[in-house]
């Protein structure tokens, strides 16, 4: 499936739309722009510099107030990603952006957190000619993922759950429960308190 007049669509079209599509040159400069924002927030974090948060900006497509990304960061285009206010990233996120990939607030992610949305043809023959799709990945607000959580293409991740470190979360977890395991399956539900 490449640009044809039968799909007068690029790649770019029908990767954003959810469709298969070949990556293109268009593409890969999208992914080297974004290699080299997330390494230079990378470089200037660590050195101290106080204006670091400007190449996250940049990068990030929603960057909500007080956000925390600890780098280093990997995103395949980062502007395609949106973190919610108050949310702490820990680091080596992986957030692989071909779909987008939605953050709630006041998260915390864990170190190792892959956030994964492309997909590939089960099929051989369409995956030997490079076909590739995504799905989006929704994560709830006040989520917690733990340290080398996965996250598979489609899923979404309902308020409040807590998904335990190492688990590959491949369907969709209901808000207001803790999921562990792989596959993650719903082990209790989480009793909110109230303080007054």
């Amino acid at each position: 499936m490449t640009d044809s007049p039968l799909d007068p669509r690029t790649n770019w079209e029908r990767m954003r739309a959810g469709e298969l599509y070949i990556a293109d040159e268009h593409m890969a400069a999208r992914s080297h722009r974004a290699e080299r924002l997330a390494d230079l927030y990378h470089q200037r974090t660590v050195s101290g510099d106080p204006a670091a948060r400007r190449w996250l900006e940049e990068l990030i497509g929603d960057l909500g107030e007080d956000v925390v990304v600890r780098p280093p960061l990997h995103v395949d285009y980062g502007d395609h990603v949106s973190i919610g206010a108050r949310t702490f990233v820990n680091v080596n996120l992986t957030a692989l952006d071909v779909a987008t990939i939605t953050i709630g607030e006041d998260c915390q992610i864990g170190p190792n957190v892959q956030l994964l949305t492309p997909t590939h043809p089960i099929d051989p023959v369409p995956r030997r000619q490079k076909l590739e799709a995504a799905e989006p990945i929704v994560i709830g607000d006040n989520v917690w993922l733990g340290g080398g959580v996965i996250v598979c293409p489609g899923v979404t991740i309902g308020d409040n759950a807590v998904i335990g470190a190492g688990a590959v979360v491949t369907r969709d977890i209901p808000p207001n429960v803790v999921a562990v395991g792989n596959p993650a399956r719903v082990i209790r539900r989480i009793e909110t308190t109230h303080v007054a």
